[in-house]
């Protein structure tokens, strides 16, 4: 299927109007359509715009709550349990960073359970947020089960993302961010809205049996096996059952299901400060990566990347030529536009 381009910041405008028409605050709606054409400039496009049908949905059936009640429950100098009210996950994740940065800043860590939130668009986005103020970033999350266990043709795990970024020096700080599946659900979306069928071992359909359809996918399935399998049971450990609303076992063994779109995080921030010169970290930082890049490539590659090298290209490239959106993308955008009356930018180029 053929693919439009959209310059990014009226992307971001269309978005952001769409979001205040139904009932968030200008700030929220900014800050919802920001994280979410971060990601398509990064060629995180699972985790763009394509989303927005989704989200509006969810506010309808009342998943996603457009004037929620941020709260922080509880408390200590490094520690802080979050309810978001079913807040829009990027407005109260970014709220979460900023709260644990501080606590670093004053007592070296900060680690925050969030509870309640909704989808939180590319969790790089806030462990980035930490990197870019001299510290670690971490953010992990976790939903009810859309993944298989190794060894399990149901759902029994959430396919949680996990991220992490350290400043640098010359270098762009580097930023891991993947989901434990072998690609998270966002890509089978995107798959679906480009008409193409998806790789083998991505997932199995609602009978358990492994498909390439895109639009019989149900099931993900973990990378490495067992490995992804283990990280995802206990990161519902660590946010989930720790904040006293588990996603997991009311689908496992009975129990109050959660409103639909409900996830629980963490996040947390590392002070780097408290444990060695800044500088001094970050030049070794860049010492490591171009260590690494200067490694004797394998057999078809050209070289070596780091975590978040070709992400910086690609946003480069497209916040300079536009973001490309598949067809199907840009028909269920124009299709919300007509909905709710707001025009939406042309196509460039």
């Amino acid at each position: 299927m053929a693919e439009l381009r959209f310059d990014h910041q009226a992307l971001e405008t269309f978005v952001t109007q769409v979001f205040a028409h139904v009932g968030f605050s200008q700030e929220d709606a900014a800050t919802e359509a920001h994280v979410l054409v971060w990601a398509n400039l990064r060629g995180v496009d699972s985790h763009g715009v394509l989303r927005v049908p989704s989200y509006l949905a969810n506010v309808e059936h009342g998943g996603m709550n457009p004037r929620a009640q941020i709260r922080i429950e509880r408390e200590t100098p490094a520690v802080a349990l979050i309810e978001a009210d079913h807040a829009f996950g990027p407005v109260v994740t970014t709220f979460a960073m900023r709260t644990v940065m501080a606590k670093a800043r004053q007592v070296g860590i900060g680690w925050a359970v969030i509870r309640n939130t909704t989808h939180q668009g590319a969790m790089g986005y806030y462990a980035l947020m930490a990197a870019e103020n001299d510290m670690a970033g971490l953010a992990l999350v976790c939903n009810p089960p859309n993944m298989a266990p190794y060894g399990a043709r149901a759902a029994g795990v959430h396919n949680s993302p996990l991220a992490i970024s350290v400043p640098a020096g010359e270098f762009d700080p580097p930023v891991m961010d993947w989901a434990t599946s072998m690609a998270a659900f966002g890509k089978v979306n995107l798959a679906v809205d480009k008409g193409i069928p998806i790789p083998e071992g991505w997932a199995l359909d609602a009978d358990g049996n492994p498909t390439t359809d895109a639009t019989k996918a149900r099931i993900l399935l973990p990378f490495g096996g067992y490995k992804a399998s283990s990280l995802a049971l206990m990161f519902e450990t660590l946010s989930s059952v720790m904040a006293g609303n588990a996603l997991l076992s009311p689908y496992l063994v009975g129990g109050d299901k959660p409103k639909p779109g409900t996830q629980n995080s963490v996040v947390a921030a590392v002070d780097i400060a408290t444990f060695t010169d800044v500088a001094t970290y970050k030049q070794e930082i860049d010492r490591l990566l171009k260590g690494i890049k200067s490694l004797p490539t394998a057999e078809g590659f050209s070289e070596v990347l780091v975590p978040g090298e070709l992400e910086n290209r690609v946003k480069a490239e497209r916040t300079a030529n536009g973001i490309p959106l598949p067809e199907g993308t840009v028909a269920n955008l124009r299709e919300v536009s007509a909905n709710l009356g707001i025009p939406m930018p042309e196509p460039i180029g």
